[in-house]
C-alpha cells in the first residue's frame, strides 16, 4: 500500500495513522463510534433471552485450566483395582497405585483423593466427565485441541467464539479475559487464547493479576505530561473527521473500526477496571477463604477471586490457568506424583473451593458455568514415581447453571488407562458448553478461506446426559 502524504486535511484514517506511526490512534479513547452510530462487531448485544439459537441456561463462564495433564486416577477417578494390583507387571509396564487416599464425599458419594480436601466438600455441586478422550498426547497439540478444537495453531479458542457469537455483556469490560499463572504462560503461550481468523476484537485480554499494572498501557505514562484530557478531546474532534472520511471512502473495510472500538473499550476501562481489580474491596474474611495472603495459595486465590469479580461485572468468559510451560510448576508430573501433583493441588484446591462457595453464596450459580479442565490424563503405569501422558482417558468437571449436580458421566477401565463407557472428547465438551450458552455449535460459523469454520469442526455431540 502506498503511504504518500496528502495535502488534504481530511486524509483517510489509514493514511493518517501510517504517517503518524499510530501515535494518534490512542486518542480514540471515547464513545466515538457509538455516538456516530458505528457500533462495531463485538460491542454489547441484547442477551437474546440468553442465547443465539435457543434459551440459554448459562450467561457467563469461568474456566479453570490445569496446564500439563492432571492425573485423573490421583484426583477424581478412584480405581480400586489399580490400588490393589499396584506394583504388578501388566501390559508392558508396572501398575502404579495412587499415593493418595480416597474417600467418598457428599450425598452423591463421589470418591475424591486427599489431594483435594476443599473441592471434596463440594462434590454435590459438581458434574464429572470421567471418560474424556483425546487423539493426541503431546502438550501443545492437546492444549490446542481442548482450547480451540484443533491440533494446529491459528484457530479461534472457545472464549473467542463465545465473544464472537454472543458479544459483550458490558460496555466497560472485555468479553473474554485470561488470568495466567504468575510463574509464566502455558504451553503454546497466547496461542491457547487467540482469536485466530476472527476479528481481533475477540482476542483475550490477558491480565497479569500479580503485577502492579495488571493491564499494561491502560493509563498514560506520567513521563508524558502532554497526554491530558484536553488533548484527548481535541484529538477526538479531529479523529471524528477522519472516521467519517474513511467510512465514506471505503465503508466495507472495518479493520480500523475494530481497532478504534478496542481503544474506546480501553477508555471505558480506565473508569471500570481499577474498581474491578481492587480486591481490597472484599472482606478480609473472604480474602482469607480464597487463600490470599498465604504463600502457597495467594496467586491462585487472587485470580479466582478476580474471576468472580469480573463475571459479576459483565465479563462473559474468564479463564484461570494453573501451571506454565516447563518441566515443573505445572501438572506434568513425570517425576513424582506424590510431591509434584501435591504441590500444584495445594496451590489451587482452597481457592477453587472458595470460588464454588462464593458463587453459590452470591446466587451466581444460577447463570454461571464453572469448569475444571486439563489437556489429557496420565498413565496407569509408573514412570519412576510419576506418570506419562495419556490421551485415552482423563477427567474434567463442570458446575453451576444447566448441569446435573453430583452427577458423573462415563467410566474409565479398571486401571484408569482408557475410557470404557460414555466416552466423550473435546468436540463434545465444546458443543455442550455452547449449548448451555444458548448456541447451536453447528450454526456458529465463520467463513474462512472458503470454508464455514466452527469451534467443533465437523464433529461434536451435546452431552445431554449431564444437562439438568
Amino acid at each position: 500500500m502506498s503511504r504518500t502524504t496528502s495535502a488534504t486535511p481530511l486524509a483517510s484514517r489509514r493514511e493518517f495513522l501510517w504517517q503518524c506511526g499510530g501515535g494518534l490512534a490512542g486518542l480514540a479513547l471515547g464513545d466515538l463510534l457509538v455516538r456516530d452510530g458505528l457500533a462495531a462487531e463485538g460491542s454489547p448485544r441484547p442477551e437474546l433471552n440468553g442465547g443465539l439459537h435457543h434459551p440459554a441456561k448459562v450467561k457467563r463462564v469461568i474456566q479453570l485450566f490445569m496446564n500439563g495433564g492432571a492425573s485423573h486416577m490421583d484426583t477424581f477417578d478412584y480405581r480400586p483395582e489399580l490400588q490393589r494390583r499396584s506394583g504388578e507387571k501388566v501390559g508392558g509396564g508396572t501398575l502404579f497405585g495412587s499415593p493418595f487416599t480416597f474417600k467418598q464425599h457428599g450425598q452423591c458419594g463421589r470418591w475424591v483423593s486427599s489431594a483435594f480436601p476443599h473441592q471434596a466438600r463440594h462434590v454435590d455441586d459438581l458434574t464429572f466427565l470421567r471418560a474424556m478422550h483425546t487423539d493426541n498426547s503431546v502438550h501443545g497439540l492437546s492444549s490446542y485441541m481442548m482450547n480451540t478444537g484443533f491440533a494446529l495453531a491459528g484457530y479461534p479458542c472457545m472464549g473467542s467464539w463465545v465473544s464472537f457469537g454472543l458479544g459483550r455483556l458490558s460496555e466497560n469490560l472485555p468479553a473474554f479475559v485470561v488470568l495466567p499463572d504468575k510463574v509464566g504462560m502455558p504451553y503454546n503461550g497466547e496461542g491457547n487464547f487467540s482469536s485466530g481468523f476472527l476479528s481481533a476484537q475477540h482476542q483475550a485480554a490477558v491480565v497479569r493479576a500479580g503485577d502492579k499494572t495488571p493491564i499494561p498501557d491502560l493509563f498514560a505514562d506520567g513521563r508524558h505530561p502532554f497526554a491530558t484530557k484536553e488533548a484527548d478531546r481535541d484529538g477526538l474532534d479531529l479523529l471524528r473527521k477522519f472516521n467519517q472520511t474513511h467510512r465514506d471512502r471505503d465503508p466495507s473495510d472495518t479493520r480500523l473500526d475494530a481497532r478504534i472500538a478496542s481503544y474506546e473499550l480501553a477508555a471505558r476501562m480506565q473508569c471500570s477496571a481499577p474498581e474491578a481489580f481492587d480486591l481490597t474491596r472484599e472482606s478480609d474474611k473472604l480474602q482469607r477463604a480464597y487463600g490470599i495472603g498465604d504463600r502457597v495459595t495467594d496467586d491462585v486465590g487472587r485470580r479466582c477471586l478476580l474471576a468472580r469479580r469480573l463475571i459479576e461485572r459483565g465479563v462473559r468468559f474468564v479463564q484461570v490457568w494453573s501451571g506454565h510451560d516447563g518441566a515443573s510448576n505445572n501438572w506434568d508430573n513425570h517425576g513424582s506424583i506424590a510431591t509434584g501433583l501435591k504441590a500444584q493441588a495445594d496451590k489451587v484446591d482452597q481457592p477453587i473451593g472458595a470460588l464454588i462457595a462464593d458463587l453459590k453464596a452470591r446466587g451466581l450459580f444460577a447463570d454461571t458455568l464453572l469448569m475444571w479442565c486439563t489437556e489429557f490424563g496420565r498413565t496407569a503405569h509408573s514412570q519412576g514415581t510419576g506418570r506419562d501422558h495419556n490421551g485415552n482417558c482423563f477427567t474434567v468437571w463442570l458446575a453451576g447453571a444447566g448441569v446435573k449436580p453430583g452427577h458423573a458421566h462415563g467410566q474409565s477401565d479398571e486401571f484408569g488407562a482408557k475410557a470404557a463407557e460414555g466416552r466423550t472428547d473435546h468436540h463434545d465438551f465444546h458443543a455442550t458448553v455452547l449449548h448451555l450458552l444458548g448456541t447451536d455449535h453447528t450454526k456458529l460459523t465463520f467463513r474462512h478461506n472458503g470454508i464455514d469454520r466452527r469451534l467443533t469442526d465437523v464433529h461434536g455431540t451435546v452431552i445431554r446426559e449431564i444437562l439438568s
